[in-house]
């Protein structure tokens, strides 16, 4: 039997229909990515980088074509169903951290665990392992108004993570940082997509963080121009 890519893009076309004029961000675009890579998403604004992203997230549907990550053809979901399955199989990195401030980073972690059956011993047992996976074990009972904002990323980071899911997908995670703090999440997904060996997908404008991905793929006007692979530099 032929083994599928993990992630499979096939003729995919997505409009967004205006009272004026249409936009059409991604026009008939195929990509596979395989298993456990780290890809980065490159391109110039309005490229169709995070209209992508958010096809494989299921956070959008298609106009044409099919999304299939793993056995799943996401593109076919029903909100409900999509619902369950991000939060089963799916972690998000975005620019803004999105973090509740009146909760601690502990438990800003634990939000998506709830969704599941664990027990309360189990969900404090991933939370510790997120934690120390993204160096914030002594910052756990912080609010976020308490913690940088490099920290306030690895928080995300942990949370996205926490679960254990096969598909990381970050937008632009370096986005609010300086350049010390996004050298530092950059290489903190390096270090985790070694050790966890997820499937990562990351959306930037920036070279430098696409320097960390094993793979880059250049988009432009809704098509792929560029697809090549590197050995990261960081």
């Amino acid at each position: 039997m032929v083994k599928q890519p993990f992630i499979r893009v096939k003729s995919v076309t997505k409009t967004f229909f205006g009272k004026g004029e249409d936009v059409t961000p991604l026009s008939n675009l195929d990509l596979q990515v395989e298993q456990g890579d780290f890809v980065a998403l490159m391109g110039p604004s309005g490229s169709g980088k995070t209209t992508l992203l958010h096809l494989m997230a299921g956070i959008d549907t298609p106009t044409s074509g099919t999304v299939h990550v793993g056995p799943t053809e996401v593109s076919a979901l029903s909100s409900r169903q999509l619902a369950r399955w991000r939060n089963e199989h799916v972690g998000f990195v975005f620019q803004q951290y999105h973090l509740v401030p009146v909760l601690t980073a502990r438990e800003n972690v634990e939000l998506p665990l709830w969704l599941g059956r664990l027990s309360g011993k189990e969900r404090r047992r991933k939370v510790d392992v997120a934690l120390e996976a993204v160096g914030l074990t002594d910052r756990a009972e912080h609010l976020p108004r308490e913690l940088s904002g490099g920290q306030q990323q690895r928080v995300a980071v942990a949370r996205a993570i926490v679960g254990g899911p096969e598909l990381i997908l970050a937008d632009e995670p370096t986005g609010n940082l300086d350049a010390r703090a996004a050298a530092a999440v950059l290489d903190l997904l390096k270090e985790l997509h070694a050790r966890f060996g997820q499937t990562l997908v990351m959306v930037t404008h920036d070279p430098r963080a696409a320097a960390v991905a094993g793979r880059v793929v250049q988009l432009d006007k809704g098509r792929i121009t560029a697809d090549e692979i590197q050995e990261a530099t960081r």
